[in-house]
């Protein structure tokens, strides 16, 4: 039901945006002046919530755990394994992202604007920008001299690497004081989850908001360039999780066939819900059907479920140049870097309500000139890219399953076991 209100939201808001751009300029401009902060006051509500919510659950994340737990052989396997993947993921989009946006059509009009209207709304922009710095410059200022303004200016990266240090401190203190800081932490992350649960409640309101202003300025253009986004996302993730497949049989020693056979119920768990946890006990099923060890399918999968995004990078990347391309805004080889290093960063600690990976972009956007209010266009095109990448979430799953099983665990069971097991589960069930 809240996926169609944001839909209908959106559609609403090309249609109306659409018949005010062919309507007289005194008429259209006074309703573009009533919406116009409407929308931004739901943004900046997005906002507002994104650096809170990325320390306290990343802090709590790090600093609850023992010291002992997670650092054995199947943690740091399971660890590796997510990181490669995710590395992978961020690559793979560096590859394909930049020449498919770049194939984009928009009339120079349409950006223009765009950026006219992100202007008047009081967003940065290019035009506001200072040079972006140098990979050296960037480097340096993953370490904040001053923690409190990297927060104030949205700084993610110095952020997110001052709140995992602080997190590893706390776990060498009193375990008394880590206890309090801990659960001061996770009281913070559930109000703010519960904030954001609330704006989201109201995203087609905000939405169908920012939506008509766009859309009263670009015409058809915003239209046709959504749905060239929403394509090219969707085959983008579609590819990626096909690209995994031979890794559960490279690192993973399973056969590719049984794997497609073993993870395809949590794949169409996966595009039918769009929740990874609705698809756990699928996944906990294939992973039985592989023969993989119960580590697998009582540990390892569940925190895969939970704390695994693969396509995060994905996601991130592709949404931003749609924007950069949407607003013409240009980012050089540095800005997407920043930004990949932060979506890996971020995609465990993602929220698990709707949309958290495109709210958590909205704050990274402002530092490369894109305005915070493309996050609604994102979120308003996300319903079926949500379902493919919750897909390619769960195929990920598995793949580190396989991963783990092999290097992790105990030794795979042999070739004929593995490929009787779907044939044994087929005639019990």
């Amino acid at each position: 039901m809240r996926v169609r209100r944001v839909v209908i939201g959106l559609i609403a808001g090309l249609i109306v945006g659409s018949i005010l751009g062919g309507l007289p300029g005194d008429f259209t401009s006074g309703i573009v002046a009533v919406l116009t902060p409407i929308g931004q006051l739901w943004v900046n509500a997005i906002r507002m919530t994104v650096v809170p919510l990325v320390v306290s659950l990343m802090f709590v994340s790090v600093a609850s755990r023992d010291n002992e737990q997670g650092l054995g052989r199947v943690g740091v396997v399971t660890l590796v394994s997510f990181l490669a993947i995710l590395g992978l993921a961020a690559v793979f989009a560096f590859l394909l992202v930049p020449p498919l946006m770049a194939d984009m059509k928009l009339l120079p009009e349409a950006a223009a604007a765009l950026r006219t209207t992100a202007l008047q709304a009081g967003a940065k922009t290019t035009t506001q920008v200072t040079q972006l710095p140098g990979f050296a410059a960037w480097l340096t200022s993953v370490v904040p001299t001053n923690v409190i303004k990297s927060a104030t200016d949205g700084a993610m990266l110095p952020l997110i690497l001052f709140t995992f240090l602080f997190a590893l401190a706390a776990r060498q203190i009193d375990p008394t004081l880590r206890a309090a800081l801990v659960s001061f932490f996770s009281a913070v992350s559930g109000a703010m989850t519960r904030i954001v649960e609330w704006i989201i409640l109201a995203a087609p309101v905000g939405i169908f908001a920012l939506v008509v202003v766009a859309a009263s300025r670009a015409g058809i253009a915003l239209a046709g360039a959504m749905a060239y986004y929403v394509i090219g996302i969707s085959a983008l993730l579609t590819l990626f999780a096909l690209l995994i497949y031979p890794i559960t049989t490279f690192f993973g020693g399973v056969s590719l066939r049984l794997f497609v056979r073993a993870v395809a119920p949590a794949q169409a768990v996966a595009l039918s819900s769009s929740s990874s946890l609705a698809s756990l006990p699928a996944l906990v099923e294939g992973a039985r059907r592989l023969g993989l060890p119960p580590q697998i399918g009582g540990f390892v999968l569940p925190l895969s479920v939970a704390t695994f995004k693969a396509a995060t990078p994905i996601t991130w990347l592709t949404g931003t140049l749609f924007l950069a391309r949407l607003y013409g805004v240009t980012l050089d080889t540095t800005a997407l870097l920043s930004i990949a290093v932060t979506a890996i960063a971020l995609s465990l600690t993602t929220p698990g309500v709707p949309q958290g990976a495109q709210l958590m972009l909205a704050t990274v956007l402002t530092n490369f000139g894109i305005p915070a209010e493309g996050i609604a266009l994102l979120i308003a095109a996300d319903t079926i890219p949500d379902l493919v990448g919750t897909m390619t979430n769960v195929t990920s799953d598995l793949v580190v399953g396989t991963v783990v099983a092999q290097h992790g665990v105990a030794r795979m069971p042999d070739a004929e076991e593995t490929a009787a097991e779907p044939d044994l589960v087929e005639a019990e069930t």
